[in-house]
């Protein structure tokens, strides 16, 4: 009996009405013969409401003991959620019953709200799958070895899902979101986007860290790690659309390249708002100096994206790095009181107006001048680049953040992305 596995957003779990829908939809899919897992997010907004809830009353300088009695808040909105659509499902006459996390148990490592999943007890879920049971598990969370809760950062649910359809080998792992797939790029920034049928899986992992915010990174990272077949579509179609019409729209994410794919140069425009950018003016161009700045970042579980060294004049050198814009302060903190006193640099500085736009696309390489016609394109426009990183699909920028919009579509029509497939 096939197995599938479903996830369902905060939106699709945003009211009463729309989780009876996603129970009549998976009350379908259980009826037609597949035993049924779905891991829902916590209802639209509520999340939200619970962090700001905890800020209004955290410490100046919160404490790892504020990070675990978040982690604890936070994860009562997808316990909510998944009581919630277990109890619809009994409504429409299919046996289920919910868990949280750490009931399965899903065992992660203690960093508290970024935290990784190490491994899953799939037992206490094949029995009750084997029981005919559809079976919910919250997203977004686990628990520790030490049995205290975790959560997995923004967009867990999406790696909760992927993870567990990876440890039940699962047949496919379906996302419904409130878009109908993957597109070109965001049709609210270049109305003339469009929706990929597939995208492989180097693109999507491209395209989830540099800003889409269709999939979380670590769920495409599961997906490719234990090849699980994943399918973004939309929660808002009609809950009795034919189940062959459904399992086959949206966007599949594939692990094969064939000749099609590699025609497309590029495939899709990520961009993301999320940035801020540091510069650690004045260091001593010496061995290790690069180190002697990140170290202490990474240190703190702040990740760095972007990175730039200027050429030494007079032994000194300017070093450059973007990091998300909620870790902005925390950084610059950390540089002022520990890190440019040690180096004798300069000063610290940094600018919150930047946004990175990229181009992504496996066709990228076997096609030269690709980010000659990026370059050039954004010349034309005005549009001065601060910093550029590449691989060998991806090339990016980091602009001013009045830029962006101007930068996606003009980027997007020279792509030929505005044309229909073909």
């Amino acid at each position: 009996m096939p197995l599938i596995v479903h996830k369902y957003g905060g939106t699709s779990m945003g009211s009463p009405e729309r989780i009876r829908n996603v129970a009549k939809r998976v009350a379908k899919w259980a009826r037609s013969g597949r035993q049924m897992v779905v891991v829902p997010s916590a209802m639209s907004g509520e999340t939200n409401r619970l962090l700001a809830l905890a800020k209004e009353l955290a410490p100046a300088r919160p404490s790892q003991d504020f990070h675990r009695e978040q982690d604890m808040l936070a994860a009562t909105g997808e316990q909510a959620s998944s009581a919630l659509l277990a109890i619809a499902l009994q409504a429409e006459g299919v046996p289920a019953v919910s868990y949280a996390g750490w009931q399965v148990p899903i065992r992660t490592d203690s960093s508290y709200t970024k935290a990784r999943i190490e491994s899953i007890d799939d037992q206490r879920v094949r029995a009750d799958l084997d029981a005919g049971k559809v079976v919910i598990i919250t997203g977004f969370q686990g628990m520790d070895d030490g049995g205290n809760i975790t959560t997995l950062g923004r967009g867990g649910s999406d790696t909760s899902a992927v993870a567990v359809a990876a440890a039940l080998k699962a047949d496919e792992c379906l996302i419904y979101t409130d878009v109908d797939g993957v597109y070109t790029t965001d049709p609210r920034v270049a109305p003339a986007a469009r929706r990929l049928a597939t995208v492989s899986f180097e693109e999507m992992l491209e395209m989830a860290s540099l800003g889409s915010k269709v999939l979380q990174i670590r769920s495409v990272e599961f997906a490719g790690k234990y090849r699980v077949p994943v399918r973004v579509l939309s929660s808002f179609t009609p809950p009795d659309i034919d189940i062959n019409e459904e399992a086959a729209s949206g966007t599949l994410i594939t692990f094969e390249e064939d000749e099609k794919m590699e025609q497309a140069v590029v495939s899709g425009i990520a961009f993301s708002r999320d940035e801020a950018k540091i510069s650690v003016l004045g260091v001593p161009d010496t061995p290790g100096v690069a180190y002697r700045i990140l170290g202490p970042v990474a240190d703190a579980n702040i990740e760095v994206d972007v990175i730039i060294q200027n050429l030494s004049k007079d032994g000194k050198t300017d070093f450059s790095f973007t990091v998300s814009r909620n870790d902005y302060a925390r950084t610059l903190d950390l540089l002022k009181e520990k890190v440019v006193p040690a180096l004798g640099a300069q000063e610290v500085v940094g600018d919150t107006k930047i946004c990175k736009v990229s181009i992504v696309g496996i066709g990228m390489r076997s096609h030269v001048g690709v980010a000659s016609t990026m370059f050039r394109t954004l010349s034309e426009e005005g549009i001065n680049i601060q910093m550029i990183s590449t691989s060998e699909i991806k090339t990016s920028v980091v602009i001013d953040e009045k830029y962006l919009e101007l930068a996606v579509r003009s980027l997007h029509t020279v792509f030929g992305l505005d044309k229909p497939a073909e």
